[in-house]
């Protein structure tokens, strides 16, 4: 289950930041997500901004993505709970000085595998 849901993260993560990498520099992704522009992101606005794959997905908007509407169309459900749960996860990971934001240097690295959170 931890697994699929890791990989559901990363599709969606890939799906909603591969066309703005691809056409944009970092500073103007990072504007795209800091909704207050402090330059840096919040958990809220990181999570706000990667929930739009889930979103994508869920299409009886219920909140919950059931096997159907996962990629593959298989895997067992997950929750809006859990999903904003793994989002926060990985913000957690990729803030990797743990001042509780991610600037752009953070936002830009490659997401960090749950096993690995600088000290």
């Amino acid at each position: 289950m931890l697994l699929l849901h890791a990989k559901f993260i990363l599709t969606c993560a890939i799906l909603t930041s591969a066309p703005v990498f691809a056409q944009s520099s970092v500073s103007d992704y990072l504007q795209r997500i800091d909704r207050d522009g402090d330059n840096r992101v919040s958990l809220a606005e990181y999570q706000e901004w990667m929930r739009y794959g889930f979103d994508a997905m869920d299409k009886n908007r219920d909140g919950v993505l059931q096997p159907g509407e996962l990629p593959g169309r298989r895997g067992q459900a997950i929750t809006l709970t859990e999903h904003l749960a793994s989002l926060e996860a990985g913000f957690r990971r990729q803030d990797v000085n743990h001042d509780g934001y991610l600037d752009a240097r953070e936002l830009a690295a490659p997401p960090r595998s749950p096993g690995r959170r600088s000290k």
